[in-house]
C-alpha cells in the first residue's frame, strides 16, 4: 500500500465520529455471540461430543431462563428504550460461554474468557442498557447453567459450592 493511500486511510479513520459508548455497545453485541460460539467451537474442535452435548444443555438453559425472566420481571431499561432490562441477556450468554470454557477445559482458557465476559457486562452498563443488578443476575444465570451441566474433561477442578448455611470449595479430579 502506498504512503499516500495509508495517510488517506488514517485520516478517514480519524474523521469518523463514532462515540465510545456506541463502539463499546457494538463490541459487546459482537462478543456476546462470539464467546458462546468459541465455547461451542472448542468442543467441536476437540471432537469432544460429551462437551458439545453439555454445551447445548447449558446454552439452552441460559437462553430459556433469561428470556423467561425478562417476560416475568418486565423491568424498564435505564435508557427507557423498553422493558427487557432484567436480566441482561448479553451477560448471561457471555458468562455461559466463559464458565463452560473454564469448567470444561480449565482456567488457562477460562480466565481470558471471564475477562471478555466481564467486559461485555461493562459495555451493557456503559451503554445505559442495564444497571449492575441486571448484569450480575445475567452473569449468574450463565455461570450456574454451565456449572450445572459441564464437567471437567481432565485434571483437577475447583468448584464453588453453596448449601443452606454454608459455602465452600470442592476439589475434584477426573480419572
Amino acid at each position: 500500500m502506498g504512503k499516500s493511500l495509508r495517510i488517506l486511510l488514517a485520516l478517514s479513520l480519524c474523521s469518523t465520529t463514532v462515540s465510545t459508548v456506541q463502539a463499546s455497545e457494538t463490541a459487546g453485541d459482537i462478543l456476546r455471540v462470539a464467546l458462546p460460539a468459541a465455547a461451542w467451537g472448542m468442543s467441536k474442535y476437540a471432537q469432544d461430543d460429551e462437551g458439545t452435548r453439555q454445551f447445548y444443555y447449558s446454552f439452552a438453559t441460559t437462553v430459556v431462563s433469561t428470556y423467561a425472566l425478562k417476560q416475568v420481571v418486565n423491568k424498564q431499561r435505564p435508557d427507557g428504550s423498553d422493558n427487557d432490562a432484567f436480566p441482561s441477556g448479553h451477560a448471561s450468554m457471555a458468562f455461559q460461554g466463559a464458565a463452560f470454557i473454564q469448567r470444561r477445559y480449565g482456567w488457562a482458557y477460562g480466565a481470558p474468557a471471564y475477562a471478555l465476559a466481564t467486559y461485555i457486562g461493562y459495555t451493557r452498563v456503559d451503554s445505559d442498557k442495564h444497571d449492575t443488578t441486571d448484569v450480575v443476575a445475567g452473569a449468574l444465570i450463565g455461570f450456574l447453567s454451565s456449572y450445572y451441566f459441564a464437567e471437567p474433561i481432565h485434571g483437577f477442578q475447583l468448584t464453588p459450592t453453596a448449601q443452606y448455611g454454608s459455602v465452600g470449595l470442592q476439589l475434584t479430579r477426573r480419572f
